[in-house]
């Protein structure tokens, strides 16, 4: 199994991305993933995932999950550890789907 730091390695650069806005149906700002230490890995696979499915639908939720790698059962066995895996999970149940804005760095 492919390693979630080997699968980032294969992901585009984020590096003139300043943040992601997650936006729900009704046009609400449901989360904000940043271009820092700690969210960098969430920021480049949320980036990949936008710029392939167009927004974040069960489909992109299903891939996002397979590129969290082994992380995404860390996920599963524990709630709220990982909350922009623990946000796919939740897509992949859902009808709603996420619109994402991309915000440059200035």
């Amino acid at each position: 199994m492919t390693s979630f730091a080997e699968i980032l390695k294969t992901l585009p650069s984020v590096a003139g991305v300043e943040r992601i806005e997650l936006v729900d149906g009704a046009g609400a700002v449901v989360a904000t993933i940043e271009n820092k230490p700690g969210q960098a890995g969430s920021l480049a696979v949320y980036h990949y995932l936008l710029r392939e499915h167009g927004r974040i639908d069960t489909q992109a939720a299903a891939a996002g999950l397979k590129l969290y790698a082994e992380h995404t059962e860390d996920a599963r066995r524990n709630p709220g550890k990982h909350p922009n895996i623990d946000r796919l999970l939740t897509v992949t149940t859902s009808a709603a789907a996420l619109h994402g804005r991309v915000i440059a760095k200035p």
